[in-house]
């Protein structure tokens, strides 16, 4: 399509779609020079849209080549009206099965922004018991699931939230520095899963692993939360077995 096609027909969409599609056919990357010789957009209109297409997250630009890629956000648009499922749909029997093994309240996350909510819930099974409203919503800095799936996200994608926390202390455990945050967060991918250790609640403890889909992207979190009493360090590598295998059994159901 001509540029000038382009401009006349709704030209922010047109050229965001435009340069979507030449990315998908060159994995390799491009820079801005390159879309605008290829698409004959101006330089002008390729830097405002690149610009917005990397705020939503669907391109990263490496700072080194100063190349754009498609982010594995974008093959989430298809992955999800593929599976013909929500998530909370197939992750809801491995979180009853993990619930049965510990008795304890287990959730599903996603992340909107750069916060963590939590999109379902079975409650634990114990008198004395912690669970939250559906849609509750904490940083994902200062929660299991959250600093999960932060963790597993495209490293551009990942610094450029972290960036953008305003860090605040809920307890004495907070982590409350970017420096502390991507220090945890590399031990968070060498060990597969993250824990919160009183960092939103006091007294509450969590576990927490990303839900991976078939192109290894965070679509969401699993987690085990209850009190320190019971969700004890010594508990957390067991735990963390449980939810990943909670975790690989909802990724199969949502990618069929």
């Amino acid at each position: 399509m001509s540029s000038a096609a382009i401009d006349q027909q709704a030209p922010a969409l047109q050229r965001g779609l435009a340069v979507l599609e030449f990315l998908s056919e060159h994995p390799e990357g491009c820079t801005a020079a390159e879309l605008s010789q290829a698409l004959e957009v101006s330089g002008a209109s390729v830097f405002r849209l690149t610009n917005v297409l990397v705020d939503l997250g669907y391109l990263q630009r490496d700072e080194k080549s100063r190349r754009f890629t498609l982010t594995r956000k974008f093959l989430l648009l298809g992955t999800s009206q593929l599976a013909q499922k929500t998530l909370s749909e197939c992750a809801i029997e491995a979180l009853r099965q993990v619930r049965f093994e510990t008795e304890e309240t287990t959730q599903l996350c996603c992340m909107v922004d750069r916060e963590t909510v939590v999109v379902e819930q079975l409650p634990s099974l114990h008198a004395f018991k912690y669970f939250v409203d559906l849609g509750a919503r904490c940083p994902a800095y200062s929660c299991a699931p959250g600093k999960a799936i932060l963790a597993f996200l495209p490293e551009d994608e990942c610094a450029k939230i972290v960036d953008g926390f305003k860090f605040e202390r809920f307890t004495e455990n907070t982590l409350t520095n970017r420096k502390a945050l991507m220090a945890e967060l590399k031990v968070i991918r060498e060990e597969g899963y993250a824990v919160d250790r009183g960092e939103n609640f006091v007294g509450i403890n969590c576990v927490g692993v990303p839900v991976l889909d078939r192109y290894g992207y965070p679509v969401g979190g699993i987690t085990i939360a209850g009190p320190s009493s019971r969700v004890m360090e010594d508990k957390f590598e067991a735990f963390a077995t449980l939810l990943q295998a909670a975790a690989d059994r909802t990724a199969a159901a949502f990618d069929q």
